[in-house]
């Protein structure tokens, strides 16, 4: 391998996986599919992760194309970018982030037991596949690695880190339980608010490099 893929394979890969936030979301997939059997919570893993990363390799491929047809420049969409991660970030620091994700498991699992069933409901789509795994830092931020990338050894290597993230949600997911109960509330939230950190850096970077590149400062 190359170091530019290398490289550029480090900087998506930390990127998507902070923003992915795994072991955050584990939590949250845990309680959802906690009334279910075991083969309903494999049923659960395999087809969030499937659904969130069809959306988001769907707006890797053609998240240029869209921009282009809504006279976007990817400068703009780029000090845009950074700007919803920077949002991001300081809902992941404040643990905002984590208190809407319990709220929507909250309301997901109420909604379940209405009335008899004998599995829980399909929370693949909703909400585990999009927003938690495909959401819209995560879907602005392929859309922005994909358009900067000029060939298509940068474009794989964007590509493998996206897939790489979502193995790894796979994994995550699939012990959720023992993986839940082995790190606590509060080592979870200590990992959330160090990746809030990382990700606010990550998006002044990108909003700099944005209003760098609108006014012809680079």
């Amino acid at each position: 391998m190359s170091g530019e893929f290398i490289s550029l394979f480090i900087a998506s890969f930390v990127t998507f996986f902070v923003l992915i936030d795994a072991l955050g979301v584990a939590p949250v997939f845990a309680s959802l599919t906690a009334q279910g059997s075991a083969s309903y919570r494999r049923s659960m893993a395999v087809r969030s992760v499937f659904i969130g990363t069809l959306i988001i390799f769907g707006f890797a491929f053609f998240g240029s194309w869209l921009l282009n047809q809504l006279h976007i420049t990817i400068d703009a969409f780029r000090a845009a970018g950074g700007i919803l991660l920077f949002i991001i970030a300081i809902d992941m620091v404040f643990e905002r982030r984590t208190e809407r994700r319990e709220n929507r498991a909250e309301s997901v699992m109420a909604d379940s037991e209405a009335g008899p069933a004998e599995e829980p409901d399909d929370v693949s789509v909703f909400p585990l596949g999009i927003p938690m795994l495909a959401g819209p830092g995560s879907i602005a931020t392929a859309m922005l690695y994909m358009s900067q990338s000029d060939d298509w050894v940068a474009k794989g290597a964007v590509l493998s880190a996206i897939a790489a993230n979502m193995i790894i949600c796979l994994l995550v997911f699939l012990a959720a339980g023992p993986l839940v109960k082995a790190m606590g509330q509060s080592i979870a939230a200590a990992i959330t608010r160090i990746f809030g950190v990382i990700l606010a850096a990550l998006s002044v970077q990108l909003l700099i490099d944005g209003i760098k590149g609108a006014f012809g400062l680079a």
